[in-house]
């Protein structure tokens, strides 16, 4: 394939378990692939593991961490090329409530406040290239949103609390979102990649029981599939568009997008 048609996907959490194998599935679909990662070692490690299980995988490393606005920011200012499709991926659970040097509530930045900044910050280069994607991990594993307490300030912290708002807060974006671009040029949708064993797993306690490669396949299916283009908006599990039950209270929603847009 020419460079020039190659198309490229960019994934975010891309050293993780699921984020691996999502980059892995679209390398072998002869995408070129934008590894978004926070750590560069792990990157480098996803990277060739990666570049020896695909013969001629393109693959692209990209250090940030996008918890941080700045980061996201500096990222999309520096680069250069076509993007076909994002996937935000990136997803964290401490146990112990954290913060970001800017003072933002560590899980709620990285698994939301991320999800926005970069679907924002890469907008141009996805319509450039329209048709394009967005695709959100998110997760059946969602509710407790508290619209007066995101960052846990006034509630005692817990992870798996905090992960399920932010998931909850991811379906809703998606809908949020999806309303700001024509569906012949953008399409933003949500999925559950299913309970996969990984690091976050186990930080909530429950380990997982598919393989990575499992969870990828409603992702990768949702970046590239022909079956569903031009649907956005959408929440899909098992390559299945589901009832997502967020997606109704639109004054939440907008509630939810300006409280996020004011960080």
């Amino acid at each position: 394939m020419k460079e020039s048609t190659r198309r490229v996907a960019m994934v975010t959490g891309a050293n993780g378990a699921i984020g691996q194998a999502i980059c892995q599935g679209l390398a072998e679909r002869d995408y070129e692939v934008v590894m978004v990662c926070r750590n560069a070692g792990r990157g480098s490690q996803a990277a060739r593991a990666i570049e020896e299980a695909v013969a001629g995988a393109r693959l692209r490393t990209e250090i940030v961490d996008v918890s941080r606005r700045q980061e996201v920011a500096a990222f999309a200012q520096r680069f250069t090329g076509r993007l076909d499709v994002l996937v935000n991926n990136a997803a964290i659970a401490p146990r112990r409530r954290t913060e970001t040097p800017e003072g933002i509530e560590l899980e709620f930045a990285t698994n939301v406040l991320g999800y926005l900044w970069m679907a924002q910050a890469f907008a141009p280069a996805l319509l450039a290239a329209a048709p394009a994607r967005i695709v959100n991990v998110a997760s059946y594993w969602a509710g407790d949103l508290d619209l007066d307490d995101l960052e846990f300030k006034q509630r005692d912290y817990n992870n798996d609390t905090a992960y399920r708002q932010s998931k909850q807060a991811d379906r809703m974006l998606t809908v949020a979102l999806a309303k700001r671009w024509p569906p012949s040029q953008l399409t933003v949708n949500a999925c559950h990649p299913g309970d996969v064993h990984s690091t976050l797993s186990h930080s909530l306690g429950y380990g997982g029981h598919e393989t990575p490669e499992q969870g990828a396949d409603t992702p990768v299916w949702l970046a590239m599939d022909p079956a569903v283009a031009g649907v956005t908006g959408k929440y899909f599990a098992g390559r299945r568009q589901q009832t997502c039950e967020f997606a109704r209270d639109e004054k939440a929603i907008a509630r939810l997008v300006a409280i996020c847009e004011g960080y």
